[in-house]
């Protein structure tokens, strides 16, 4: 079984157990494969309310758009009623999208996706972001200077209290960083996917 397989059995485990669910998914290019077997899935879409693990602030339909990845490859695909989706409202400035996305969301989510970058960032938190400290905020707007780009994103504390937390991570050139977030000193502002190893339980999928 490959990753990519692995990772969408264990999320469709979690959104199959019967009863309304919260599922923050991530972005990128990453988790396509992913959301083409989740659409495929027996999952009763119609009992799943979607949610952004982070958002890019540029239009609903702008090719780095993370809604407009999620809805080619899994909204559209598993015809998830449009109800149960709720996306962060870039056409906001970025502060008030935040403040508005905090208002959506949940007290808890019940499964959150996270996924992760070369230089181990998850969310839109990159090395040294001060929100990697903060345990007050749901969501913030970040702004990003790698790529010169406002951002939204959950807060650690929203990952934290989580029911539910899978990371999906492939490709050879995170290893490096995977090695330092999963076995090294727990540093997060540096490697700030060690988020999810302050929980009690996180689900891991690499390679």
């Amino acid at each position: 079984m490959t990753v990519v397989e692995s990772c969408a059995e264990r999320l469709i485990e979690l959104l199959s157990v019967p009863g309304s669910k919260s599922f923050a998914i991530s972005g990128g290019s990453s988790p396509k494969p992913l959301f083409a077997l989740l659409a495929r899935s027996a999952v009763d879409w119609r009992e799943v309310r979607l949610y952004w693990v982070d958002e890019r602030c540029v239009p609903a339909d702008d090719d780095q758009s993370n809604y407009r990845m999620a809805r080619e490859h899994l909204i559209e695909p598993a015809d998830i009623p449009a109800s149960n989706v709720h996306r962060v409202q870039t056409e906001l400035p970025p502060e008030q999208a935040a403040e508005a996305y905090a208002r959506q969301l949940p007290d808890r989510l019940d499964v959150i996706h996270l996924g992760m970058g070369s230089d181990a960032h998850t969310a839109s938190l990159f090395p040294g972001d001060r929100l990697i400290e903060d345990r007050t905020r749901r969501t913030a707007a970040t702004y990003v200077e790698k790529f010169k780009q406002w951002r939204v994103t959950l807060c650690p504390r929203v990952i934290l209290e989580a029911g539910n937390v899978v990371v999906f991570a492939p490709g050879g050139d995170k290893a490096d960083a995977l090695q330092h977030v999963r076995h090294g000193e727990i540093d997060p502002l540096r490697y700030p996917a060690q988020i999810a190893r302050l929980r009690d339980r996180v689900d891991w999928f690499t390679g």
